[in-house]
């Protein structure tokens, strides 16, 4: 039985394949990647290496085993189909009889754009027999605090929220919840909404900043059109602006806020602060 990871080089996917390795022997994980270079301190360390791409259905073929437990990170291709790059790792965890398929997922109450692959995908997974885990994960801290050097040049947050809250919580936190699902008993089937233990506004994050910096940081909300026009001025492509815009709206209206505790019983510890996460973010 194998521990499989999807994504394994990616920001969340890494972080779980670390924290793994602190859990179960190194021959025990397999870390799917289509890019090797990226893997070879993990190959070093003892962990199996698979190559594979969900944008090539053949390559998953015989990938899985009977009995392994499988962490499927969604993609990030947003202009690709996810649900049917999802589809792919679905089929093949399927046809190997996995124990468990775990997937990372966007929080239930979520109605922006952003969280449509994932309900689609969701549907495949629960059509398909395997059984799931869904890991409905909120908010990142590092949405905020790796985009720090705009916030800091003009003194500004600037969002289309209004006054609503987010739950976030930092990767390392949700590639904990993933660790406790695939190493412990009894999540067959099991649906988790993740999200920090607590709830910030975007007028405390200003506040936040502030304090630490020093300097007096702003919180400008702004309507969803006009943060459109920034993205997209910094140089996002529009689609993805509207998908950015769409999730404030969501904000505003109170869907990020996910106060189920899911995500600290999980990892058996109190999720990392926002204040914290903003502080290691400005030692950088």
């Amino acid at each position: 039985m194998s521990i499989v990871v999807t994504g394994a080089t990616g920001q969340l996917g890494r972080h779980v394949v670390e924290q793994l390795l602190e859990k179960v022997p190194a021959g025990q994980i397999t870390a799917v990647v289509r890019n090797a270079e990226k893997t070879a301190d993990l190959a070093d360390r003892g962990v199996k290496i698979a190559l594979a791409d969900y944008n090539d259905p053949a390559s998953f073929d015989g990938l899985f085993s009977a009995g392994d437990k499988v962490l499927l990170v969604s993609g990030n291709e947003f202009d690709k189909g996810r649900v049917q790059q999802h589809k792919v790792v679905i089929d093949a965890a399927k046809a190997a009889g996995v124990a468990l398929l775990a997937y990372t997922s966007a929080p239930g109450t979520l109605t922006a754009a952003l969280a449509d692959d994932h309900r689609g995908t969701e549907e495949i997974l629960l059509d398909s027999g395997v059984p799931y885990a869904l890991l409905r994960n909120g908010w990142y801290h590092e949405n905020y605090t790796e985009n720090l050097a705009p916030v800091l040049e003009h003194n500004a947050v600037v969002a289309a929220a209004g006054e609503g809250r987010v739950s976030s919580a930092s990767r390392a936190d949700y590639a904990a919840a993933a660790v406790a699902v695939l190493t412990g008993e009894g999540h067959e089937n099991k649906t988790y909404e993740l999200g920090g233990d607590t709830s910030w506004s975007f007028a405390e994050y200003a506040a936040e900043l502030s304090r630490q910096t020093g300097k007096e940081i702003a919180y400008n909300a702004v309507p969803a059109e006009a943060l459109v026009g920034i993205l997209t001025g910094a140089g996002l492509p529009e689609p993805f602006a509207r998908i950015l815009a769409g999730v404030d709206a969501s904000i505003e209206k109170g869907e990020l806020v996910v106060d189920t505790g899911d995500l600290s019983r999980l990892t058996g510890r109190p999720t990392t602060p926002f204040a914290e996460a903003i502080a290691a973010a400005l030692k950088g």
